[in-house]
């Protein structure tokens, strides 16, 4: 399977910087508190120092869901939605160990990271813009449309894996105790994000070979090296 960012995307956002990690062999035993704990700590303290609506990072994202005809106040990335909660409610319950630990990488960061089971991803997966005709599915199990123009992440099955770029992920390819072969992604807009991204993907691939010690790889994307091949199991997508 290839994942790639369309070369609209590229054209539209050059300062985009996207890292990718392909992880085999979760299993939802890990028990990732002492992994997690220190990114929390780094994004309290982020906090501490002002709203997370301050930070460049946030505020790149923002402009790019208004370039889309997104209210960005209305519908926030990933990384805002965690940070502010965060910052209202306290950490966010535990879900999966490996989300758990996305999810503190992300909020340490405030870059979204995005984890996909890869048997419910088609033969690709190419961030592009919508056409209006691919099928989303909520967590909740109502089938969406993204608007034409959208950013999406989209197979050549017709599914869409996200809604609003970083908004929002699909329920169709959530991770579930029983996942074994994930695809991550994190994508940054701001002025330092290369480096960010870098980092990012580095303590994350230090992580989760720590926790799961598994076949993993990893790649820093470019509009010149854009896409990432995916050597996944032999099971089916759904």
């Amino acid at each position: 399977m290839l994942f790639r960012h369309a070369s609209a995307i590229w054209r539209d956002y050059p300062q985009l910087s996207v890292g990718v990690l392909h992880l085999r062999g979760v299993h939802a035993q890990a028990s990732v508190a002492a992994h997690a704990e220190p990114f929390i700590a780094r994004a309290r303290a982020r906090l501490a120092q002002g709203s997370e609506s301050d930070l460049p990072e946030i505020q790149a994202w923002r402009r790019a869901f208004a370039s889309m005809g997104v209210k960005p106040t209305q519908y926030r990335c990933a990384s805002e939605a965690l940070l502010r909660r965060l910052r209202k409610d306290g950490a966010p319950p535990p879900l999966h160990p490996l989300i758990d630990l996305c999810n503190a990488v992300s909020m340490a960061y405030a870059i979204p990271v995005a984890v996909l089971d890869l048997r419910q991803v088609g033969s690709a997966l190419e961030v592009r813009p919508a056409d209006g005709t691919e099928t989303y599915l909520t967590f909740g199990g109502e089938t969406e449309h993204p608007e034409p123009g959208e950013v999406t992440y989209a197979d050549p099955e017709g599914r869409a894996h996200a809604r609003r770029w970083t908004n929002r992920q699909s329920g169709l390819s959530a991770v579930r105790d029983d996942t074994r072969d994930v695809l991550i992604v994190a994508e940054a807009l701001h002025a330092s994000a290369a480096d960010d991204v870098a980092r990012l993907v580095q303590e994350l691939h230090t992580a989760l070979a720590d926790l799961w010690q598994p076949p993993l790889r990893h790649a820093l994307l470019t509009a010149q090296s854009p896409a990432f091949e995916v050597r996944r199991d032999a099971a089916k997508p759904g």
